[in-house]
């Protein structure tokens, strides 16, 4: 496979890593890991739906999804929970619940949120990325699809 000398070393150089180069950041929160897999880079991914649809469909870019997904990379980044360990926040295409939108998913949970305004993602910031609560009131229902 074209990316397996990427676990030991650069992916140009054909010769495994035995040490860790001097200029890898060393890494200063602490990871997740669940039991069987792998620490994880990041405790939480968040992922908004930004898709816009050309042909009059419903998406979630219609409804401001774009300046809900900066407010919350603001907010996370004010909080001091971005970076490794702590929380990134994604841009994503459909994510097909556009029926729930304007949406996002935070993982490793699969939580699924539906939300109006920036209060809103100031509530999932707040609750769900810094303490861990979901915020039950902005959950999408599980059978909303596309």
């Amino acid at each position: 496979m074209p990316f397996d000398n990427v676990i030991n070393g650069h992916p140009n150089d054909e010769t495994p890593m035995t040490t860790q180069p001097q200029s890898a950041k060393v890494m200063t929160q602490p990871h997740v890991s669940q039991p069987g897999l792998p620490t994880t880079y990041y405790q939480r991914h968040v992922f908004f739906c930004l898709n816009e649809r050309k042909n009059g469909e419903a998406s979630c870019a219609q409804y401001q999804a774009q300046e809900a997904f900066d407010h919350c990379k603001s907010q996370v980044k004010a909080a001091g929970l971005s970076g490794p360990g702590q929380v990134r926040v994604n841009k994503a295409g459909c994510l097909d619940r556009c029926a729930g939108g304007p949406l996002l998913v935070v993982y490793p949970e699969g939580v699924w949120y539906s939300y109006v305004d920036t209060s809103d993602i100031d509530e999932i910031v707040t609750s769900h990325l810094k303490n861990g609560q979901v915020v039950q009131r902005l959950l999408t229902p599980p059978d909303i699809g596309r």
